[in-house]
């Protein structure tokens, strides 16, 4: 048995009555295993927007953007640390070809710091978490 859709021009067929049908009693299906495959990556995970080790882009959403910059200011930087900016811009154009724009994510950031002269820049230290003081 079809029904009719729309203006007569599909034909679905009928949704399958539940219970008996034809006096065979619907049986159940035994539990069927979890398929193997990929664990989804969590949404914190900048995994994605990598491909053969490099960006792909830098994301618009800021706060995608944000988990990128961590990402990166822990990756490419020791904590601490002091580098030229020949240095800061070698490492970032090792992950993408705009390292300007993600130099200065990371330090209007706070990420990385930069003298006033431009000359140096350091690894920020993450702020404290108020729960690990008490």
């Amino acid at each position: 048995m079809t029904r009719v859709v729309g203006h007569g021009n599909i034909r679905l067929p009928s949704a399958r009555p539940r219970g008996r049908v034809g006096g065979v009693p619907d049986s159940p299906q035994p539990p069927q295993p979890p398929q193997p495959g990929p664990e989804p990556l969590p949404a914190t995970d900048v995994r994605r927007l990598f491909a053969g080790g490099r960006l792909v882009a830098i994301p618009r959403r800021a706060a995608r953007r944000e988990q990128l910059l961590d990402h990166l200011a822990r990756t490419l930087f020791e904590p601490g640390g002091t580098y030229t900016e020949p240095e800061v811009n070698e490492a970032l154009a090792a992950v993408h070809e705009d390292f300007p724009a993600l130099r200065r994510y990371l330090v209007e950031s706070g990420r990385l710091t930069r003298t006033r002269d431009g000359g140096s820049y350091r690894r920020a230290e993450p702020p404290a978490d108020p729960a690990d003081a008490g």
